[in-house]
């Protein structure tokens, strides 16, 4: 093993991010769907081939083309902009200024460092400041960025940040616990685990906003 991947190795078993927004390439969508289907589809074949598994065999031989339909259009899905959640927004006409918090989104996503789940729950809150937006639509945004390859890190950041830019506050917050398949199934194996990562903006820096969220919430956490 060379240094280099030694060095590669230290950072994906420490679930080290090495950016803030998810590395991918300029040129990430020059192609269509369905070619990235048929070269992934390949792909799989080989991997699939050289563990010595018999493609002919009636349980394997579609599962190349089922791998490859589900990286582009499901578990991955999020890496294409067109699929970003249309956030429609609403004047805030009733006057709530409360905080406003939904809670237990189910999460599923993709640890990019050996491509195993991640599966928990998120827990957003917003203060509004004129602006308000459809309850749903906080569940399309948190499904949308953890459906590609992410740390919770960096998916907790995003989560935040797109509801900042969408209702035009930095009052968000956001918390996740999850569990990781590549901590609980291999490696240490440690199946109780599970990891917990905050963000917070505007009000929720305040330890009196932060608490009446976490209480909300029922999930105390060290800061």
């Amino acid at each position: 093993m060379t240094n280099s991947d030694q060095i590669n190795d230290e950072i994906g078993e420490n679930h080290i991010a090495t950016s803030a927004q998810n590395p991918v390439r300029n040129d990430a969508f020059n192609l269509t769907d369905e070619e990235k289907i048929e070269l992934i589809k390949k792909d799989v074949e080989s991997i699939l081939n050289t563990l010595g598994m018999d493609l002919t065999d009636d349980s394997l031989k579609g599962t190349p083309n089922r791998v490859a339909k589900m990286f582009v259009r499901e578990i991955f899905g999020g890496l294409n902009p067109n699929k970003r959640p249309k956030s429609s927004t609403f004047s805030n006409n009733y006057k709530y200024g409360e905080m406003l918090v939904e809670k237990n989104i189910t999460l599923y996503s993709t640890c990019e460092h050996h491509l195993l789940p991640i599966v928990g729950r998120a827990h957003v809150a917003y203060i509004s400041n004129g602006t308000v937006v459809g309850l749903s639509k906080m569940n399309r945004i948190v499904d949308y960025y953890a459906k590609r390859p992410q740390v919770q890190e960096r998916l907790t950041m995003q989560i935040v940040q797109e509801l900042q830019r969408v209702l035009g506050t930095e009052d968000v917050a956001c918390v996740i616990d999850a569990k990781h398949l590549c901590v609980n199934s291999r490696g240490i194996r440690d199946i109780e685990s599970s990891t917990v990562t905050s963000e917070y903006g505007g009000k929720f820096k305040e330890e009196k906003t932060r608490r009446e969220f976490l209480d909300f919430i029922k999930l105390d956490t060290s800061f």
